[in-house]
């Protein structure tokens, strides 16, 4: 599949760990039309790491395919000149927003699923998202108390009418399965962790319709004395995580304050408009985190579809005692098929120099028909994920977080029976776990893309309806890393890459139906 090698010094590329042993996949083929990586507690594939005395010279291609690469590297080398019939991608010398990082959710569903397998398969699953070898997370949301993908319903404070909080408490679910899961990724990954929260109800006494679900407000409003008892929950659960080690690095106002708003909704929820929204901000949460000295945490409003973008953003952030205490936009991905990403593009430009957007939640299911909830070796829902992710970053997104982690043979546990797909599946009853391709679309990101990198330009000869696409990123070492999706089923794109700060052509053919990730370092 490379083209044109140039003879490789093998000695002195050995002693600068690019050949490094890869641990290889052990597929399993179920029912679709792609593997699974099936890992145990004795054996579980791990990616390369990328050459960190990579000459310039020479480049690493990371491969993921349906037929059944996963991160496999190939080394290759820059030719002197084009091949012919070439799609050519010239890199620019402009560059975007921040990279902020990549990652998925600590749920109780999740945290619970990895305390099902032995000791050593969860080491290996945990390694797996956050380790040096693994595709290396970044970032991990943390649902505030229960929510869907809960086994029960439960808040830290379920004493009707305690406005002090003085019975809040954290939960087992979190002393039990989220901490320690938490801090056991910290302890493998050699990036920083960052951890935000993000709450689905309020605890029911101060809903108005007196339930965790359901249709519902804060009583007395966005100013009254629950808001305030609701602000200072979030620093209630701020400073129970802090005591066991664990600081967040940013909060959501709320999941999907939409949600709330919807008669008869089934999960936790709890509704507000961006009217609310900011007035909460202004007068309750913002002021009770910063009195409490967590003004330094990177507040985000919406977490919810791109569709309410950017009226959600320009009544917030343009009112200048809410938008003092916010950081950033939060966007859930459920919506994307059918508004287009300009929404995202025309939030980035009105607000994106003073606030990033973040996606925060992403996962496939299948409401009509729960059966299909979960498809081992589903290549389409790997791909779903990777065009997003492209799509998001192009339009100004800095990062984007998955939904669970790890999810059981059938999507759950969930309380209420709404069962999704994940990037692992867990097998207790084998003591396995099973990676989807869904894991590998990320990792082509979170492996490669670190945080503080930039989107930087390209220009193409690729049409605008190509099955190829390409996104390119500059990182903190002066090194590239551009990401390639080919949607094909048959064609496989003959490309040529040139940067005016390397001598030659990076020539390469990528295959059908894969992801393609290339790095290079510059002169």
């Amino acid at each position: 599949m490379l083209f044109s090698f140039r003879v490789v010094i093998f000695v002195p590329l050995l002693m600068h760990g690019i050949l490094a042993d890869e641990v290889p996949c052990s597929p399993r083929q179920f029912d679709q039309d792609s593997t699974v990586c099936v890992c145990n507690s004795t054996y579980c594939d791990y990616a390369g790491i990328e050459g960190g005395g990579l000459l310039f010279t020479y480049f690493n291609a990371f491969v993921t395919t349906k037929d059944g690469l996963r991160l496999d590297r190939q080394l290759g080398s820059w030719d002197d000149q084009i091949q012919p019939n070439k799609y050519v991608f010239n890199l620019g010398n402009n560059t975007r927003q921040t990279i902020l990082g990549f990652g998925g959710a600590f749920t109780d569903s999740a945290t619970m699923n990895m305390n099902s397998l032995s000791p050593q398969a969860r080491a290996n699953l945990i390694n797996s998202y956050y380790g040096q070898n693994g595709i290396e997370y970044t970032m991990g949301r943390i649902p505030m108390a229960s929510c869907d993908f809960s086994s029960r319903v439960y808040s830290y404070d379920d004493i009707d009418g305690d406005l002090e909080l003085k019975e809040f408490a954290l939960a087992e679910e979190d002393l039990v399965y989220k901490i320690p899961a938490i801090k056991d990724a910290m302890k493998v990954s050699k990036r920083n962790v960052t951890l935000f929260g993000s709450p689905w109800s309020s605890p029911f006494w101060m809903k108005t319709n007196n339930n965790m679900t359901g249709k519902g407000t804060i009583k007395g409003g966005p100013n009254g004395q629950y808001a305030k008892a609701w602000a200072n929950y979030f620093v209630k659960f701020l400073q129970g995580y802090k005591q066991l080690g664990l600081n967040m690095w940013g909060l959501t106002a709320q999941n999907e304050p939409n949600d709330g708003n919807i008669d008869g909704f089934p999960y936790q929820c709890l509704a507000f408009d961006a009217e609310s929204q900011k007035n909460f901000i202004a007068n309750e949460l913002g002021p009770a985190l910063e009195q409490n000295g967590f003004g330094g945490v990177k507040l985000m409003i919406l977490d919810d579809e791109r569709k309410y973008l950017p009226a959600w953003a320009d009544t917030v952030l343009n009112d200048p005692f809410a938008a003092k205490y916010v950081s950033g936009i939060a966007v859930h991905w459920y919506d994307d098929m059918n508004v287009p990403p300009s929404v995202l593009n025309d939030t980035f430009k009105q607000f994106g120099d003073k606030y990033f957007l973040l996606n925060t939640e992403a996962c496939v299911q299948d409401l009509a028909n729960k059966s299909n909830t979960v498809l081992l070796g589903n290549w389409q829902r790997g791909e779903r994920y990777f065009t997003d992710i492209l799509q998001d970053i192009e339009n100004g997104v800095s990062g984007w977080v998955d939904w669970n982690m790890a999810l059981n043979m059938q999507g759950g546990p969930n309380w209420q029976n709404n069962f999704a797909d994940s990037p692992v599946i867990v097998n207790a009853q084998t003591d396995e776990f099973y990676k989807q391709p869904m894991f590998y679309a990320m990792g082509h990101f979170s492996k490669f893309v670190r945080p503080g990198s930039k989107l930087i330009d390209h220009t193409s000869n690729l049409p605008d309806d190509s099955d190829l696409k390409a996104i390119f990123f500059t990182r903190e070492d002066d090194s590239i890393a551009a990401n390639f999706v080919n949607t094909n089923n048959t064609t496989s794109f003959d490309i040529t890459i040139t940067d005016y700060r390397v001598p030659g052509y990076l020539n390469y053919q990528i295959p059908p139906k894969s992801f393609v990730t290339f790095i290079w370092y510059r002169i």
